[in-house]
């Protein structure tokens, strides 16, 4: 077997159609790492979405000052429902930022090549979505300057957190997540600040992405410990995935409330926030390889994978639906029943019949690989995807508290301006800097990309 056919068959027979074949190596840095040094062909455009992004993070300032001012009282909450706008959007954003470091991290450990063009914008995707939600508890304490009371440091007040909780296991979990992301993404990134640093012609270019690069030049030894330090931080993370979703699922499942205690709730959740974080990264995936022309390095093969990984974890969500169902009827509980019908025919009922609409009816088009490779029909399903998972969090969380125990106490709800508004302006929270980040880093990890279409082509370098 010659060397390249070995090269092929170690990195999968699909490989070639993740790859830009037609490109030379050199085109591969030009076409990414050039983006942050020379943006004028995208100034226009990048300055039109940055402005409405600001525009966003105004509203979301402003929303919070008035938090602040007034007080949580702003809020839709009421009794029962304590838990409504604030938890909701927690558990959304939290949600749908896992799978960047799921494909990052898992696909890293196997060695699936097609990572190497999307997990750059997955890992910032995981970055900023766990920093809006991570925002959320800290509004909804009603004392938000005194979140640090939550973290375990040595105080003369003694005041400790309660470690039977599931909120001081969360805080942990969402902690111990964001940190591992931040140190996953730079160390990857490393490589690339060095041929960034090499690629700048101006001066302070050179000097911003030189510190970035910590001296990197290459050598054995450099790739060496950069290797074990990358895969060790990846074997980190995956677990990270999972003790996040079952953390913030064990709020709802060690509660008492009818709809909450469920066993199947941590796996549920788990498959729940991969699902919604699948949908998220085909968005931004369409949506880079639309702004900046990349049709050669995240291909029509990446869609395809991508739509299939949706397909996938909708199915394994769409299992947490009917299960949840099955165990409230199996039981035989007066108030469980009547708890799984208000959810269907209920007031609100357009939470759960939205859930499933989007997230499991629009879902079947996926099976057609014409649809899969289609940018319009991906992205108007990862659209729906993400709308269905927001309804699925409605229904899951406001729901059963609007119909307690005591049907005396039974109360509706309905979330207040600023709770919309706050909502709303933590896109601009999340656009923001995901902007910069196009501005000044690559978006692309070029160095694995020509690392991989090096080996296809046997190690020549045309």
């Amino acid at each position: 077997m010659s060397r390249a056919n070995a090269e092929s068959c170690y990195l999968g027979a699909d490989t070639p159609h993740f790859l830009p074949r037609q490109m030379p190596l050199g085109e591969v840095s030009d076409r990414v790492l050039t983006i942050p040094v020379d943006f004028a062909p995208y100034r226009r455009a990048w300055w039109a979405l940055f402005i409405f992004s600001c525009l966003l993070l105004g509203l979301f300032v402003a929303s919070a000052a008035v938090v602040f001012w007034r007080g949580v009282g702003v809020f839709g909450n009421n009794i029962p429902v304590n838990w409504g706008f604030p938890i909701l959007n927690y558990m959304w954003w939290l949600g749908i930022g896992h799978a960047g470091t799921f494909i990052s991290a898992m696909l890293l450990l196997l060695n699936r090549p097609w990572r190497n063009s999307l997990n750059r914008l997955a890992e910032l995707m995981t970055i900023m979505a766990v920093v809006c939600a991570g925002i959320y508890p800290i509004l909804h304490l009603g004392r938000p300057w005194l979140f640090y009371w939550s973290a375990p440091y040595p105080n003369t007040m003694e005041l400790w957190p309660q470690f039977k909780s599931p909120t001081a296991w969360d805080f942990f979990a969402v902690l111990g997540y964001l940190s591992v992301s931040v140190i996953f993404i730079y160390i990857g990134s490393i490589p690339d600040f060095a041929s960034a640093r090499d690629h700048a012609r101006k001066r302070r270019y050179k000097l911003f992405y030189g510190l970035l690069a910590l001296g990197w030049r290459g050598a054995s030894s450099h790739w060496t410990h950069w290797r074990r330090a990358y895969r060790f931080i990846a074997l980190l993370a995956v677990p990270l995935v999972f003790s996040v979703s079952s953390g913030y699922s064990f709020l709802l499942d060690l509660a008492p409330e009818t709809g909450w205690h469920s066993t199947v709730f941590p796996p549920y959740f788990v498959a729940g926030a991969i699902f919604s974080g699948f949908a998220l990264v085909i968005v931004i995936a369409i949506g880079l390889r639309r702004f900046f022309g990349w049709q050669l390095l995240i291909t029509v093969k990446h869609l395809d994978v991508l739509g299939i990984l949706l397909l996938a974890s909708g199915w394994m969500t769409a299992y947490g639906y009917f299960a949840d169902t099955f165990i409230a009827f199996y039981s035989g509980k007066e108030h469980e029943i009547a708890m799984a019908m208000a959810r269907m025919s209920g007031p609100m009922a357009w939470s759960w019949w939205a859930a499933i609409f989007f997230n499991l009816v629009c879902l079947q088009a996926l099976w057609w690989p014409q649809v899969r490779r289609n940018g319009k029909a991906l992205f108007a399903i990862a659209v729906g995807v993400l709308i269905g998972m927001w309804c699925e969090r409605w229904m899951l969380i406001i729901v059963p508290a609007t119909r307690d125990f005591l049907p005396a106490m039974w109360q509706s709800y309905s979330p207040s301006f600023w709770d919309w508004s706050l909502f709303i302006g933590t896109f601009g929270l999340f656009l923001v800097p995901f902007c910069l980040f196009m501005r000044l880093l690559p978006m692309v990890s070029t160095f694995e990309v020509k690392e991989a279409l090096h080996s296809y082509r046997g190690g020549s370098d045309d």
